[in-house]
């Protein structure tokens, strides 16, 4: 699979990636022996990068991957992590004392010395513009504890003030074809600074699979239940903040668009490869066949430019005015 440098890093990420909160909490319940499955799957599916975070199942997913690996020490993969959410959300806990703390947990997790790349977990907005929050996060990398550091944002803003920091290798943001406001800024300027995109949610929670519809139930534990109004975190994470019921709608206008050859799914993660500046997307799995259809996105062909045109304006007709005025 074709690999991307991921900013000014250095490191390099292949274009699509695995993201694994479903394989620690939230998605419904996946054991083990299935996350580690779906961990293989990708692996020899050619993804090179994993995207975790110390608060998916409170520590498992990072635990998972680290078991993984250590039964391949044959590859090569690069992991990404974060941290922030694990505590009350107010500014004044993001300093160096709790970076380290945190920082001390996710390498005994992972079984690593030190964490590949590490990124701000959408923190409190006030959080990007303090300068001894980005010192701190200098000094891990000074101290050896991680090799980089980026940010995961909710909005747009939040990312154009974290792209202006000189250290910052990367942005993870949400950006799929019901989410295209990135485009407009935040792209060129990660692409002016240097600086990696990583897209998450690429398949707004699903719905850009095709596969669901307004009578489709998610069990209890399943943030698809649990967060439609941002009842637990921000709503921009469930569905993309799209209401359920004008995204099931939408995605089966999606899925009509699809080419020959191409899933809805891989459509959306298709769509996300070929836009200028991404460097990964990381969808997430929970099954072994889901993990290598999404990897088998890398290797579709370009989209035309009539398809790319038809799903702006399923964007602009439904979904715009409902998510570029929040995020």
């Amino acid at each position: 699979m074709d690999e991307r440098v991921i900013g000014r890093s250095g490191q390099w990420a292949s274009v699509v990636g695995l993201g694994t909160w479903q394989l620690g909490a939230d998605w419904g319940d996946v054991d083990d022996k299935e996350a580690l499955a779906v961990l293989e799957a990708a692996a020899e599916s050619g993804v090179t990068f994993f995207d975790t975070a110390d608060v998916y199942g409170d520590g498992r997913s990072e635990e998972t991957i680290a078991s993984f690996l250590r039964g391949r020490p044959d590859l090569h993969v690069l992991v990404a992590t974060k941290m922030g959410r694990r505590v009350e959300q107010i500014p004044a806990n993001y300093v160096l004392d709790n970076f380290r703390a945190w920082n001390d947990r996710s390498r005994r997790n992972l079984g690593v010395d030190r964490v590949d790349l590490v990124q701000l977990h959408c923190p409190p907005t006030p959080v990007y513009a303090g300068d001894e929050v980005f010192d701190a996060l200098d000094t891990l990398v000074e101290e050896e504890r991680v090799a980089a550091y980026g940010v995961s944002v909710e909005t747009c803003a939040e990312a154009l003030t974290a792209i202006a920091r000189p250290n910052v290798a990367s942005v993870q943001i949400i950006l799929n074809p019901f989410r295209m406001k990135p485009l407009r800024e935040v792209l060129p300027a990660a692409r002016e600074a240097g600086v990696g995109i990583i897209a998450r949610v690429p398949l707004a929670s699903g719905l850009l699979s095709g596969t669901y519809t307004k009578d489709t139930v998610f069990a209890a534990n399943d943030h698809r239940t649990f967060n439609r109004h941002g009842e637990a975190f921000d709503q921009g994470e469930t569905f993309s903040g799209v209401d359920y019921a004008t995204g099931v709608e939408a995605a089966a206008e999606f899925a009509a668009l699809a080419p020959e050859g191409y899933t809805p799914a891989q459509l959306a993660l298709r769509w996300i490869i070929e836009q200028d500046g991404v460097t990964t997307v990381i969808p997430g799995a929970r099954t072994t066949g889901q993990a290598r259809a999404n990897a088998e996105a890398a290797k579709l062909p370009p989209l035309d430019a009539g398809t790319l045109t038809a799903i702006r304006e399923l964007y602009d007709r439904r979904i715009k005015d409902q998510v570029e005025h929040r995020w």
